[in-house]
Parts: C-alpha cells; structure tokens; sequence
C-alpha cells in the first residue's frame, strides 16, 4: 500500500468482475500510433477491473471518451470469457482520449497509480489473472518516457512498500469490448460490485482529485 499522502490505494476488491458474457462480434478496433485526433491524444491503461477504471477516468475534466477493451494479447478478436480465461495474453484496459491542453498525460499517470496497486502481479483484489495486470501501454517515446520516469520516481521515493510491476509496453493491438461493458458503473449503479468496490473507489478518488474533476 502507499506509504505517502501524495498518493493512496483505493478499496482491495472482495468482489469479481469476472462474470460470463456472450462472445464478442464487434469488429476488432486498431488504434496504434495515430494518437491524435482533432487536437485529442491516446492513453491506454491496465489496471484491473475495467468496470472501475473507466469510472474513474470518466470523471477527469480534459478526459473526452474512456473506452473499455482487450489489449496487449495474441488472439484476434477476443470475446470476454476467452480473455478471464488468461490463455489469451490479453488485459482489460481503457483507451482514454483527452486533450493535452487540460490535463496532460503524466497527470492521467498520476491518477492511473493512486487508484489501483501495481505491486500486485497479475492481481488486483479479488480480481486475479493476466487479463487484470497492471500495464501502460505506450502510444509513443514520450509516453513511454513519462512511464518510466514516474515509476522511477515512486520507487526512490518509497511510495509503496513493495516492488512496482506495472509493465510499460508499446501498444500493437486493441479490441473494443462487449457493448454491455460500456459505461458500465453508470448504467449499473445498483448492481453489487457497483455498490460494494465501485462507489468507495469513486468517493475516494474525488476527494483526492477534487481539483481535477468536471464541473456537473
């Protein structure tokens, strides 16, 4: 856990968002290295559950769209029950498009490592297996940079009492996940994992980054 105010680690999951879903039939989703569209850049993170992340991230002004997906793996197409199988190498990730002129990519960072712990290997909470890594994958050297930079930082510091294994690698693959996935706390608010991981993550976010939330 975090061992500094400047950071924190939110609610360990006594829950599992690992449920049974339909095969995905969307078409798979490429965005590699055009990261700019229209004056908005790429993020990609991996750091759990992607019900919880893309909640988090929704609410950060600067932040455009949070998309939830597969991510650093060797199947094509995959659906979500092949994913939380692990055979496929792939992670629940959110694709974040934001504009750099008002929250830049080393605050998404920052937020990306005060909300989940990335000194769990392949784990988080009650969450476990490859497909909820803690991962950033890179859209370009910059990002890159700033991935290694933090990390370096956090570790000379001694944020956390153990080892950081969040893994920095180039973006080659991205797939959209299941439709039903998508804006999935706000759609499900009622449900369990919602009320019992979801909430007390959120609230816990938006007094730390109160700062940096949208206006409602």
């Amino acid at each position: 856990m975090f061992k500094k105010s400047i950071f924190f680690v939110l609610i360990i999951s006594f829950f599992s968002c690992n449920l049974s879903a339909e095969k995905n039939k969307e078409t798979s989703d490429f965005i590699i290295n055009n990261q700019t569209m229209n004056g908005l850049e790429l993020a990609t993170f991996a750091n759990g559950c992607f019900w919880c992340t893309e909640a988090v991230f929704q609410l950060l002004e600067g932040v455009d769209t949070v998309d939830p997906g597969y991510a650093g793996g060797t199947v094509k197409n995959p659906s979500y029950e092949e994913i939380c199988t692990g055979t496929t190498n792939h992670a629940e990730v959110i694709r974040i498009t934001f504009n750099p002129k008002i929250i830049t990519y080393s605050e998404l960072l920052e937020v990306f490592f005060s909300t989940h712990d990335p000194t769990t290997l392949n784990r988080q909470g009650a969450d476990v297996g490859t497909q909820y890594r803690s991962a950033i994958f890179y859209h370009n050297d910059k990002q890159k940079a700033a991935a290694t930079e933090i990390i370096l930082a956090l570790e000379k510091e001694k944020v956390f009492d153990d080892k950081i294994v969040t893994e920095i690698t180039a973006i080659n693959n991205y797939y959209t996940a299941e439709n039903y996935h998508k804006n999935y706390y706000n759609n499900n608010k009622n449900q369990g994992y919602c009320r019992a991981v979801i909430n007390p993550k959120l609230e816990k976010f938006k007094e730390k980054f109160k700062n940096k939330l949208k206006r409602e």
